[in-house]
């Protein structure tokens, strides 16, 4: 596929794909919204946090907001998102994947770039709690992949009306080599650490609490120190906790670039051709694509970026394009 240079133009000074990347983590101002919990209990036992914004309208259009990797409602671009959808009358509901609401998870499980049972439990919980709201879903680098996988496995019955997916790591062990390359090990890096902190404060937490059988399969893990890449940590930590036999066969199974032509709802994919975690070879060829699939090649934009405007007023493509295609997907 061609980079397309006409839809996004960079801010400028922020034609680097890492400013691009950096910018919204880094400094882009909080965005401070008025939103309710919702607390789902899932058939394992264990929970998701939904963290709703936006009209109560029984009948107003619904979207699903999905984060990325060690993200959270509070990303940049989730409470972005959200706010714009309120704007123009929509009501969402950002979802916390396991354990990144700001509390751990029950079980000694996780989330993952493939946990697509947990997206559906949330989509049949939505149109359980609002069955006349047309419902949508948006996800953002591990969110986009878990999203188009979900849409693959299930084809016309995905429960969405559309979809959008922006800066998705189409295929997962290619994804981890490209990330412990160049500048991307600082990405990397930060992961890491986010990633085996969070196993640390599962552990500290079930130790309080006396879930000794949780314990006793994080301990099986074995030592978390010395793990410096993602591929280490997928394979000792990611494959055993979720059933995958090694890191090769979680990527195999989870990556959606597998999935995506058994896609039958209205999908937009927004990519940028200078995303720092994904080869171009990772992307796929349009013949890949299924017929409702809309692929969004940009030339700039890094990874959950596209920052355009102006240094001193920044604006954020994704905030516009999302919102106006989601319109049109009305019916």
């Amino acid at each position: 596929m061609t980079p397309s240079p006409n839809l996004f133009k960079p801010a400028f000074g922020l034609g680097n794909p890492h400013l691009q990347t950096l910018w919204g983590p880094l400094w882009r101002p909080t965005t401070h919204l008025e939103r309710q919990r919702e607390r789902l209990w899932l058939d394992d036992g264990d929970f998701l946090d939904l963290d709703w914004h936006g009209p109560h309208d029984a009948k107003a259009p619904l979207v699903l907001v999905l984060h990325g990797l060690t993200g959270s409602s509070n990303s940049p671009y989730v409470a972005g998102l959200q706010k714009v959808l309120a704007a123009q009358g929509w009501a969402s509901a950002a979802l916390n994947w396991r354990g990144c609401s700001g509390e751990p998870n029950l079980l000694a499980r996780s989330y993952h770039s493939g946990a697509s049972e947990d997206l559906a439990a949330a989509i049949a919980h939505l149109h359980a709690k609002r069955p006349l709201a047309p419902l949508y879903a948006v996800g953002y680098s591990l969110g986009g992949n878990v999203l188009l996988k979900h849409l693959g496995e299930t084809g016309a019955a995905s429960g969405l009306q559309g979809a959008a997916a922006v800066s998705v790591p189409f295929r997962l062990d290619q994804c981890a080599d490209r990330i412990g390359l160049g500048f991307s090990r600082v990405y990397q890096k930060h992961f890491m650490r986010e990633m085996l902190a969070y196993i640390r404060v599962k552990q500290s937490r079930f130790t309080q609490d006396g879930r000794t059988d949780d314990l006793k399969t994080l301990e099986a893990l074995g030592s978390l120190e010395k793990m410096r890449t993602f591929w280490d940590f997928d394979g000792r930590v990611t494959a055993p906790l979720h059933g995958f036999v090694s890191a090769e066969d979680y990527y195999r199974k989870a990556s959606s670039r597998y999935y995506l032509g058994g896609i039958r709802t209205p999908t937009l994919i927004i990519q940028a051709a200078d995303d720092p975690f994904v080869f171009a070879h990772s992307l796929p060829e349009a013949s890949e694509l299924s017929d409702c699939t809309e692929f969004e090649l940009l030339a700039k934009g890094g990874h959950v970026g596209f920052v355009d405007g102006s240094l001193r007023r920044p604006t954020y493509y994704l905030e516009r394009r999302i919102p106006q295609w989601l319109l049109t997907q009305q019916r």
